[in-house]
């Protein structure tokens, strides 16, 4: 005897999305990637064989896109390449592989000490019902776990850096790594040792909008300007009194540039001037042997030459546009 289950017709059929979708993959991938994916995801049902051009045509989304979006999914484990299509794979399965896959990198001795840190417990299951609506995916656990133990972080840095990432709506994996990396080159380990970097930070921040105000600019500086400004601050440890002497060289000129004024400001941490007295000092020195070698030009023939090895100089610090 044979029994046989009837087709269900389009109407009352549906597709399965597993909610670690949700949770892993969907807020990392753009709109239209998403889009292809559930409409493979679709199709695989069926075991229908569709082309590139007519995935296009019906999602209404250029080729280039489709194929971008394959390769997307196909870097990231969700679709497996063969000759003549693609295999949809379980991502499920995926997830649960990363989760039970021994790590060598701790030692078992590493592994024991963070099951037994209640107070890493606590804050990892703090970041899951503040930030993830008491639902992040397992695989979270294992990763914060690993940061810990990488970047060395307290409790309170690891939720402060969750707190960071997702005022930011940007709460995925790659971008809190990168926030993590960037805490962690400048020597944040503990909250103390973050508050002192928010400190650093707004700083740098008001002497950004400063300098942006006086060169008269209200548009956003570009990555490039806050690059320099970020090297006169962090790298040169110059505050705004010594920016502002640089910035006042650029008065008598139409459109002040950056890198006459990095040119400037590096040939002051180049001469090992330090403070605002420094610079001042060395900007009254070249100003009097400016004057005394056209005092000798008066008094004798003098034939120029020294004047030549200050060209440098004159077309650093005159009142005009440097190339």
């Amino acid at each position: 005897m044979k029994l046989e289950k009837k087709d269900k017709s389009m109407l009352f059929s549906k597709t399965e999305i597993p909610d670690i979708f949700f949770t892993e993959y969907m807020s990392e991938a753009s709109g239209d990637f998403i889009k292809v994916y559930l409409c493979i995801l679709f199709l695989s049902k069926y075991d229908k064989d569709i082309k590139l051009n007519d995935l296009s045509k019906r999602l209404n989304i250029p080729l280039n896109i489709i194929q971008a979006s394959l390769a997307y999914w196909e870097e990231h484990g969700v679709l497996t390449k063969k000759v003549n299509g693609y295999i949809l794979n379980d991502l499920q399965e995926i997830e649960l592989n990363k989760l039970y896959s021994p790590n060598l990198t701790l030692s078992v001795e590493d592994i024991k000490k963070s099951k037994d840190s209640k107070y890493r417990a606590k804050a990892i299951e703090c970041i899951n019902n503040m930030y993830f609506q008491g639902v992040m995916s397992p695989t979270w656990y294992s990763d914060i776990d690993l940061w810990f133990k990488k970047y060395k972080f307290d409790e309170q840095v690891m939720i402060s850096l969750f707190d960071y990432c997702f005022n930011k709506s940007a709460l995925h994996k790659n971008y809190v790594k990168t926030v993590a990396d960037a805490w962690s080159k400048n020597n944040i380990k503990t909250y103390e040792d973050l508050e002192l970097y928010y400190q650093k930070f707004e700083k740098l921040n008001k002497i950004k909008k400063s300098i942006a105000k006086k060169l008269g600019r209200y548009s956003p500086l570009t990555q490039f300007e806050e690059a320099y400004i970020e090297k006169w601050v962090v790298e040169y440890n110059y505050d705004l009194n010594v920016i502002n002497i640089a910035l006042k060289k650029t008065t008598s000129k139409a459109n002040p540039s950056f890198d006459y004024l990095d040119k400037l400001i590096s040939d002051w941490h180049d001469r090992n001037l330090k403070t605002e007295t420094d610079v001042n000092n060395f900007l009254a020195e070249i100003k009097q042997k400016k004057k005394n070698i056209k005092q000798l030009e008066k008094q004798t023939n003098y034939n120029n030459y020294e004047q030549r090895n200050y060209d440098d100089l004159d077309n650093l610090y005159a009142n005009k546009k440097v190339n």
